[in-house]
């Protein structure tokens, strides 16, 4: 499934993997996702509500461009730099082009729309 991610005037395009955490993503769309910067590698917000982890490893080592969520923190992630295997990484999906190039150059916090 694709989405249309929303930061501002930009706008990105994403591809979600096929699990049981992205249909139930999908399932809260369309979505707006205040975000922070967490150490310098990636964009994080609090979902409304929790996703599955059915069929999932325990963690994840994410690629930069990747959409993920972080369990423990019940939080969307958008990774725009090299992030290392954590414990309670899922990833998500994809983000395409230069999307992940364009959200590092964001400082700060921000609103994120997310919309199918």
């Amino acid at each position: 499934m694709r989405i249309q991610i929303t930061i501002g005037d930009q706008h990105f395009q994403a591809t979600l993997d096929d699990s049981a955490a992205t249909r139930e993503l999908a399932a809260q769309l369309p979505l707006t996702v205040e975000m922070s910067d967490h150490g310098g590698v990636e964009k994080t917000g609090a979902l409304p509500a929790p996703l599955s982890l059915d069929g999932q490893p325990a963690g994840a080592d994410p690629d930069v461009g990747d959409l993920g969520y972080y369990a423990p923190g019940n939080d969307l992630v958008l990774y725009y730099g090299d992030q290392s295997y954590f414990d309670g990484i899922v990833v998500l999906g994809r983000m395409h082009d230069d999307a992940a190039e364009r959200i590092a150059n964001i400082n700060g916090s921000i609103t994120v729309r997310l919309q199918p």
